[in-house]
């Protein structure tokens, strides 16, 4: 067996291994014994730096382990999307846009708010964002101003109904 398939088994089996709900209670279990176990070692440094140290190391492994399998799942799930788009009547020019820079997948996003605009697709998402950045400051003034028309209308009343 290869490393890099044993690599993969054993990070699957962690990673799987970490998201149950035992793993959490087991770690729990731990940190509770470790507690415990402070007056009888009077709390001292070493006491203290054996949890410091055991969380650090399990930590740092996690991270590459978990990593590795998100890497694998995400190129997994970008292989049947690219297959899908092969297969169906879309078009074949967004296969591996993953790969592209930040700004040219913006521009296929565009590219794909404008032909879903044709199509009667309304697009608000963007839409709102786009409002909410240029007009931010009007709208906030808009909000201002029918806060104290509410007001008004309101403390009117409460007058009204005590006369």
């Amino acid at each position: 067996m290869s490393f890099n398939r044993a690599f993969s088994t054993a990070a699957n089996a962690v990673a799987h291994a970490a998201g149950m709900p035992v793993t959490f209670l087991a770690c729990c279990v731990v940190v509770v014994l470790w507690a415990v176990s402070g007056p009888i070692f009077g709390f001292s440094d070493t006491w203290q730096l054996i949890i410091n140290t055991g969380t650090t190391i399990i930590t740092f492994l996690m991270v590459f382990l978990i990593q590795n399998t998100q890497n694998r799942d995400g190129a997994a799930i970008q292989a049947k999307l690219d297959e899908l788009i092969r297969a169906g009547h879309a078009e074949n020019t967004f296969i591996g846009i993953e790969h592209l820079t930040e700004e040219e997948v913006a521009e296929f996003r565009e590219r794909c708010e404008n032909a879903a605009r044709e199509h009667g697709v309304v697009v608000e998402v963007e839409e709102k964002k786009r409002k909410t950045s240029s007009g931010g400051k009007k709208l906030a003034a808009k909000k201002s101003a029918a806060g104290s028309a509410r007001n008004k209308s309101s403390s009117g009343k409460s007058k009204a109904g005590a006369a």
